[in-house]
């Protein structure tokens, strides 16, 4: 059994941790990470009890042949992908697991107080000290503290802790991971002590008193007295971003409280511009002498949400430009690392972000640590439902005797911090609906909040007041007992109708647009509205902004919506990032595993519509074109390009030659602010029946346009630039170029030096790169990854539709990329990564990690293993409207079924439904070894929404591309084409139809049956 000695030394009621060496540290510390050599055991991917395992909280237990890890630990991500888990968690399974550690406590804690601080399990977890049950917690995202204080303190005794996890799916919409999947930390102090959550820092009067040079910290130490000893006291420093005393005071403790008023000279404000930060450290003395100390990170700052004139931080005026962030973070699942959460802030802030709405639960410590930092301001949410469950096996079991204890958990953990500005009591709550649960639900879970923080207005995010709710009823009455509405998707007009009947309620968007994207992928860019692809394989959605769901909203709509209107907080965009489940539009729809809302994909990729947001929410001048891609496309195709950008003008060159130039109009929303825009219907609101711009969206100021210019582009290879221009002078320039022949694995890291802790991650692009260095868009290539000096931790590109394990030696790259996430170790030195896919040149890349900060555990514990080669489909399409038409069904020799194109995209709230052909498509056949072939015989559906093609090209794959086939002749007889040729040896041909009446529900194309002709 593998024990662990907790070499702690007591001085004056304070835990010091010993270095890596094995010293003792120099300063004392409260905390000790807990995180290190637990063993860990998956009973199950059922989350059933598990007979052999009924014991295994008993300390004699025999765990010895189970896995040792560090925390925190995900496994829902190290295992393969179900169909039985389901799209909601991305088909990835939960289960049971446990986790058992023995440690040995030393004789200086025998009169101490012991206990464990877990930040967070997921979920239903059970806590068992030597055999006892301690501590039972089912939330999975709110943390907990467990006594040891039945543990054996003589030194020499084990004592074993174990946990018993337990995920029985289905328990979240989105993927939660399974495990200890935050950090786990040993506390000891003195039986006096500063209780857990004990300190709270206010500013309540720095608005008035900051003008007059200075500012009042107010804080409240509760203290737990386990002995009767002497004069208790509390002294306080304050100290500034530099570590410079600020501030000192003494107060005493009355009964359990210490409260002081501490003034700070000219105090520096935290801001989103300048996030600065004070640490409270906190002292509590016994007769003089010191038994605890504490240190708190706070902030001066004051912050107003008024109903008519919005949201202001120290008195200036801020819209919310937010995102909703699920926690996982792709490639390593749920468990929590500081290094990921802090490239996903930073990309986020590069999109101009000041806001995150913790999106459907409370967030970890590092998220608002991060937040803190990076000057986002927080809306921190409680619960995704109340006691009407969504789920079988959700929270909504637990709410009725839990959700009390949860939600002050929840605003404990997070009260200190000068980033959180809101708290959420739920998310599109069905108890909302529920009279008089739902309004006397809220009641008491705002009463759960203002018993602790009175100083932050209390809000939620609901789906119920796309209309106006009626007088009475569940939603109207919730509004009474909170102070603000965040709306999930509403219309313009909705907005208004909301305002009008609730002046005094300030509105903002709790969850804004949720278009769909897949990076990369491009399709009719004249529609606002489209359809997505059902070919497996290619289950991709447009990046022009217009695929949409029947509740969702683009993301121009959304930004329009939000500028206009003043009393209109801001909005947080669903979702900043793509994450694992929810894979909407192919719910249900193996393997798509992941959401296609973001901005960036799962990877950090930004997409399309990352730089759309960037162009509306940042001052640099910037300028990005769409698409991306200017490789995959016929010459003389015409292609739509736009230009998102921030500066009024931009002119686009096609290899040297201007196409033009065009430009936003000034215009100015009706209370005062300034923006650029086009001017022309743009067909995104049928609810617009009157006045010039009837079914478009239309500004207050009456009028309409786009946030992006465009070019109708004749395709040809070469270099496509974009230059934006300010005053007559170029500010910024996009390119894009046509890529040739996959040559080459570049790498690039997203930092040179890093931290030798075991913990800290390197971010590694892989881009498949052809001679000249242009990325591969169409590039599949599998990439291979090594790692010196440090370890491969996860693999992701991005790809919602992939079975690929994330946690493996490589992968395949989608549209040109693949990522690597490194992760330090605690020796130093170069780590060197080699990235290796056959037929290309490796890339190289190296980064150093320097020893700075303190060593220890908590870093990502993956299981490596290879991914399997994705095998080529024998039937492939560029287009399938339907699941049900899939290429495959051209060939499967069932005359009932057939492959088509049609599709018809329901109706939105602002959008009709649509129903489109396109102008062409494709559809191939492979098979395994090369065959003679000499004609294709085609049997078409003709009916209401089908035709036959207006005409065939048939090509024939010579190795390397496609090739036209020779004295093509095509045949008919009714329904059936036959087109014969010169004969080819291959293992692939492709037709490429086209529509006879593009653009309309009636072109459409499908194919009942379809024979290669020829020889073996």
């Amino acid at each position: 059994m593998l024990a662990v000695v907790i070499a702690v030394v007591v001085a004056a009621g304070s835990v010091t941790s010993p270095a890596a060496t094995g010293e003792p540290a120099a300063h004392p510390v409260r905390n000790e990470s807990f995180d290190a050599s637990w063993k860990f055991a998956l009973a199950n991917t059922t989350g059933d009890e598990e007979p052999a395992y009924a014991d295994a909280d008993e300390p004699d237990f025999d765990d010895s042949a189970w896995r040792v890890l560090n925390l925190p630990h995900d496994w829902s991500i190290e295992q393969p992908m179900t169909p039985a888990a389901g799209s909601g968690t991305g088909y990835f399974p939960g289960g049971l697991g446990w986790y058992r550690k023995t440690f040995t406590l030393p004789r200086s804690t025998a009169d101490k107080k012991v206990s464990l601080e877990f930040d967070g399990v997921y979920m239903d977890s059970e806590v068992y000290l030597n055999g006892t049950l301690v501590t039972a917690h089912p939330y999975g995202y709110t943390g907990f503290a467990v006594d040891l204080a039945a543990a054996h303190k003589d030194g020499r005794t084990p004592n074993v802790v174990a946990v018993k996890v337990r995920n029985k799916l289905p328990s979240s919409r989105w993927y939660s991971g399974s495990g200890i999947h935050r950090h786990v930390d040993l506390v000891v102090t003195d039986r006096v002590h500063v209780a857990r959550h004990g300190t709270f820092v206010t500013t309540p009067d720095v608005e008035r008193e900051v003008a007059s040079g200075h500012a009042t910290a107010h804080v409240r130490t509760d203290v737990v007295n386990g002995r009767a000893a002497g004069d208790i006291a509390v002294r306080y420093r304050i100290k500034d971003a530099d570590g410079r005393v600020v501030a000192r005071h003494r107060a005493e403790v009355a009964g359990t409280t210490a409260e002081a008023d501490i003034r700070v000279p000219s105090p520096r404000l935290w801001s989103m511009a300048d996030p600065h930060l004070y640490a409270l450290e906190t002292e509590v003395t016994v007769a003089g002498r010191r038994v605890d100390a504490t240190s708190t990170r706070f902030g001066f700052r004051w912050v107003r949400f008024d109903a008519n004139e919005g949201f202001f931080v120290n008195g200036e005026y801020h819209k919310l430009q937010g995102v909703d962030l699920h926690h996982d973070q792709g490639a390593l699942g749920s468990a929590v690392n500081r290094d990921a959460l802090a490239r996903q802030f930073r990309l986020m802030k590069g999109m101009g972000v000041n806001a995150f709405r913790t999106s459907h639960n409370p967030p970890s410590p590092e998220q608002v640590e991060l937040c803190e930092e990076l000057g986002i301001v927080m809306m921190v949410e409680a619960f995704d439902t109340w006691r009407r469950p969504k789920l079988a096996y959700d929270y909504g079991r637990f709410f009725e005797a839990n959700s009390s204890a949860d939600i002050k958990e929840m605003v404990h953990a997070a009260k200190n911090s000068p980033a959180v500005v809101l708290w959420s009591v739920g998310n599109e709550i069905p108890d909302f609906h529920s009279v008089p649960f739902g309004p006397d639900t809220a009641r008491r879970l705002a009463a759960d909040i203002r018993s602790i923080d009175t100083s932050r207005p209390i809000v939620f995010g609901s789906d119920a007041y796309r209309r106006v709710p009626a007088t009475g009823s569940g939603p109207d009455r919730i509004l009474a007992e909170l102070d603000g509405l965040g709306l999930n998707y509403n219309t313009a007009a909705s907005v208004d109708a909301l305002h009008a009947k609730y002046p005094d309620k300030f509105i903002f968007e709790s969850e804004s647009s949720s278009s769909t994207s897949t990076r990369g992928s491009y399709q009719d860019p004249l529609l606002v509205n489209t359809g997505e692809n059902h070919t497996p394989g290619k289950r991709e959605v447009s990046s022009y902004d217009n695929n949409m769901a029947s509740w969702t909203l683009s993301g121009e709509y959304g930004l329009k919506k939000d500028r206009d209107r003043k009393f209109f907080l801001g909005q947080f965009l669903w979702a900043g990032m793509d994450y694992i489940g929810e894979p909407t539009p192919y719910d249900g729809v193996f393997p798509v595993r992941t959401s296609h809302f973001g901005a960036m994909d799962t990877a950090g990729f930004p997409k399309d519509l990352y730089y759309l947001f960037k162009s509306q929410w940042t001052t640099d001048p910037m300028v990005h074109v769409v698409p991306m891609n200017w490789t995959d496309h016929e010459v003389g195709e015409p292609v739509q390009v736009w230009a998102y950008a921030n500066v009024d003008t931009v002119e686009l060159f096609l290899n040297g030659r201007s196409l033009g130039v065009r430009k936003f109009d000034r215009k100015k929303t009706t209370y005062g602010k300034e923006y650029l825009e086009t001017t022309e219907p743009t067909g995104d609101d049928k609810t617009v029946t009157t006045g010039p711009f009837p079914g478009s969206y239309t500004s207050p100021n009456g009028s309409a346009g786009k946030l992006h210019l465009t070019w109708t582009v004749p395709f040809e290879p070469g270099e496509l630039v974009a230059v934006a221009r300010e005053g007559g002078k170029q500010v910024a320039r996009d390119v894009v170029r046509t890529a040739g022949a996959a040559a080459e694995v570049k790498l690039t890291p997203d930092r040179k030096v890093v931290t030798a802790d075991g913990r800290s991650l390197t971010y590694v692009t892989a881009d498949v790169v052809d001679r000249y260095g242009v990325v591969v868009p169409n590039a599949a290539n599998r990439v291979t990854f090594s790692v010196t000096g440090g370890r491969l931790v996860g693999v992701d590109n991005g790809r919602p539709e992939s079975v690929e394990p994330y946690q493996s030696d490589g992968m395949t790259a989608f549209h040109g990329k693949v990522l690597a996430i490194v992760q330090s170790d605690a020796r130093g030195g170069p780590i060197t990564v080699e990235a290796s896919s056959p037929g290309l040149r490796s890339g190289r890349a190296s980064v150093l990690a320097v020893p700075r900060g303190p060593k220890g555990p908590g870093g990502l514990t993956p299981i490596l293993q290879p991914a399997p080669t994705p095998g080529t489909p024998v039937v492939d399409a560029s287009y399938s409207g339907r699941a049900s038409t899939v290429p495959a069904a051209m060939v499967d020799g069932d005359p009932a079924t057939r492959w088509s194109n049609a599709y018809t995209k329901q109706a939105t709230q602002v959008l009709p439904a649509v129903s489109s052909a396109h102008a062409s498509d494709w559809v191939s056949v492979g098979w395994p070894r090369a065959r003679r072939v000499d004609g294709v015989t085609s049997s078409f559906t003709v009916d209401a929404s089908h035709q036959l093609p207006a005409s065939i090209r048939v090509e024939h794959w010579d190795g390397s591309a496609w090739a036209p086939v020779a004295d093509a002749r095509v045949e008919w007889a009714g329904t059936t084409g036959r087109v014969t040729f010169d004969p080819v040896t291959t293992t692939r041909i492709r037709l490429t139809l086209t529509s006879r009446a593009p653009g309309t529900p009636t072109g459409f194309l499908g194919i009942d049956e379809l024979r290669v002709d020829g020889s073996a």
